[in-house]
């Protein structure tokens, strides 16, 4: 029979001869101590060749489809449904067009959470840096348009410093102290940009355009440039857009506002971007507020119909349980659903913008070493009837 005391005995630590420990009893120790921290020198070790790789001068950062599908990214947050979306969008037009009175339409509608005409606006705070214009003549134009009921979510600057030269910490401050902001409207490019020999280069133009952009996608933002058109015609009508290509080549998105004659209340819209449909709207003015009011689009849009896996998840949570976790397994179980948690996982990490814009629910996928750890969080609890209205 084994014996506790020789058994305790065994496992102590030999003294040697000399008094020093026994190699044998050290590499019993090493040994042991391998066993366990197999899992996170080998993590190490992983992590460590994977930064010698990134710090070769010759290193090109690539993801493999198998990664691309097994990420999960966040959609672009519109900002107007199918006209304005996070990052920097151009809006161009001819000098006294009307493209104050545009902006300052979205301005407001963005800040108070009307629609704007047929589109659906995220509500959020908004910067207009008017910066063609005084206090005084804002006054009388919001006024004339909107009347005298205010809201405390548009905030109005007529001065700013240029891009590089202290406007993007202006911008910082002003976000930080309104982080529920969703719209930076600059009126106009001009304004900001530093006039050097290169200001209308193809690189200088995308230059300009990249910083706004950018800051845009960090904060989750939409800045939206007001900008001049030439007086040239061209084949493409946003070829008018003054400046070269590296504008409308970097920025997200363009709108662009025309009248077939100055002297009419008619115009037209037209819309370009990475995240919606290109299309044309046809506007008219109200000669008393001032506002342009919705006429017709010349298509319509293409509405993608709602997915049944969306809306089989999306009812995993409630008001009541606004929280479910679990593996990718057992979601599939929950679902009742035959396919594979590999390929479950991977659809709804492709997926996961369009859960949450459509049904309010936030999906996280965290990996594992025994797998997937799903968490689906309720989060806006009106989205879901609004989209199968």
């Amino acid at each position: 029979m084994f014996d506790t005391k020789e058994k305790m005995t065994a496992l102590g630590p030999s003294v040697a001869p000399d008094g020093g420990q026994s190699p044998l009893c050290n590499e019993s120790i090493v040994t042991e101590n391998r066993e366990k921290h197999n899992g996170s020198e080998q993590d190490f070790e992983a992590l460590y060749r994977k930064l010698r790789r990134m710090n070769d001068p010759d290193y090109l950062h690539t993801v493999s489809l198998e990664e691309l599908y097994d990420t999960v990214y966040q959609s672009r947050t519109p900002i107007v449904e199918n006209l304005l979306y996070t990052g920097a969008y151009i809006l161009a037009g001819a000098p006294k067009i009307g493209k104050s009175f545009l902006v300052a339409q979205i301005a407001h509608h963005v800040s108070t959470g009307q629609p704007l005409w047929e589109y659906e606006v995220n509500r959020g705070a908004v910067l207009y840096l008017a910066l063609e214009d005084d206090y005084q003549r804002l006054q009388e134009r919001m006024s004339r348009m909107f009347g005298v009921e205010g809201t405390g979510e548009l905030f109005f600057a007529v001065a700013a410093k240029q891009i590089g030269k202290g406007l993007d910490e202006q911008l910082a401050f002003f976000l930080k102290e309104h982080p529920d902001t969703k719209l930076v409207i600059v009126d106009t490019l001009q304004k900001v940009r530093e006039v050097s020999g290169d200001a209308y280069s193809y690189a200088g133009d995308y230059e300009i355009i990249s910083r706004l952009k950018e800051f845009g996608e960090r904060h989750n933002i939409c800045v939206l440039i007001v900008h001049h058109t030439r007086k040239q015609p061209a084949g493409d009508n946003f070829e008018m857009i003054s400046g070269t290509t590296g504008l409308l080549g970097c920025a997200d998105g363009a709108l662009l506002l025309q009248k077939p004659k100055r002297t009419l209340n008619e115009a037209t819209l037209d819309i370009v971007g990475r995240d919606q449909p290109d299309r044309r709207i046809h506007l008219t003015r109200d000669e008393v507020t001032l506002q342009w009011c919705f006429e017709e689009a010349e298509q319509e849009l293409w509405k993608e119909p709602l997915d049944p896996l969306l809306i089989a998840v999306s009812k995993l949570v409630t008001a009541e349980q606004p929280q479910w976790k679990g593996s990718a397994t057992e979601l599939a179980e929950a679902l009742q659903l035959t396919i594979q948690p590999n390929a479950l996982s991977k659809k709804l990490n492709v997926k996961a913008g369009k859960l949450m814009q459509s049904f309010g629910v936030r999906y996280e996928n965290t990996r594992t070493r025994s797998g997937s750890s799903i968490t689906l969080t309720l989060e806006k609890t009106e989205q879901m009837g609004k989209e199968l209205a």
